[in-house]
């Protein structure tokens, strides 16, 4: 080879990755594969940002429910300034009032009964509130599960393509076998680029979620110590 070809494959050779060149360059299976990673990369970042306003919401929401609830003179006074709807510690102190109201107008006959109930009531809708907010961390949990699989999927089948290429020019150069498995290994990076953050937001949100649970029972449990008080003055 003369120095004027080296010099001009010299110029002509890339000097960096180009991740838009190697996303062209593949093979129409990688391509899907790809792509649907960094859509569930970018679903993935929405979900974070979006649970995370949404936690801070609810948080806040809740310390200005609890606050009022045992600021006022009785709790409808709180639950009326509040929606129900919006707000899981005005539904958790629902739930025990309406089961309080239910026991004292069959009577009150058996108050530790009555006391059970209002209890179970109020941890039941804890749960389901901590279950309705985790249930939006399921996407986090799958991708970070699921997209190193499905970036491995798309690497196995570049590799496979560039062998077939091989065979098919009878040709086992680096030059022929370097660009296909350059754009196979392209897929296993996006996957592990989705991945990752799901991983570390899924576990960061679980703890989170966690921690609202159990201030939610411990706001819980003083509306049931309040009720408690209440019944024995009837």
């Amino acid at each position: 080879m003369s120095l004027a070809t080296l010099a001009a494959a010299t110029i002509l050779a890339p000097t960096k990755l180009d991740p838009l060149e190697l996303f062209l360059a593949a093979d129409i299976v990688v391509q899907l594969v790809i792509a649907g990673l960094v859509a569930a990369s970018i679903w993935v970042w929405a979900l974070m940002v979006g649970f995370s306003l949404r936690l801070r919401n609810l948080q806040r929401g809740s310390a200005v429910f609890e606050e009022e609830f045992f600021d006022a003179d009785g709790g409808d006074a709180a639950l009326d300034a509040r929606s129900r709807k919006t707000v899981p510690s005005a539904r958790i102190a629902a739930a025990g009032i309406a089961e309080f109201r239910a026991s004292h107008k069959a009577g009150l006959k058996d108050r530790a009964g009555a006391r059970s109930r209002i209890a179970s009531a109020m941890e039941g809708q804890v749960a389901l509130e901590a279950d309705m907010l985790a249930s939006r961390l399921g996407f986090l949990a799958t991708t970070g599960s699921v997209a190193p699989f499905v970036g491995l999927f798309g690497t196995v089948w570049g590799i496979m393509n560039s062998f077939f290429q091989i065979g098919m020019q009878q040709n086992s150069s680096l030059a022929v076998v370097a660009p296909g498995i350059s754009e196979a290994l392209f897929a296993t990076a996006i996957g592990l680029f989705a991945a990752i953050p799901a991983v570390i937001g899924y576990n960061r949100y679980s703890h989170k979620v966690n921690a609202y649970e159990a201030s939610l029972q411990r706001f819980a449990d003083k509306v049931h110590a309040q009720i408690s008080r209440e019944m024995e003055e009837l």
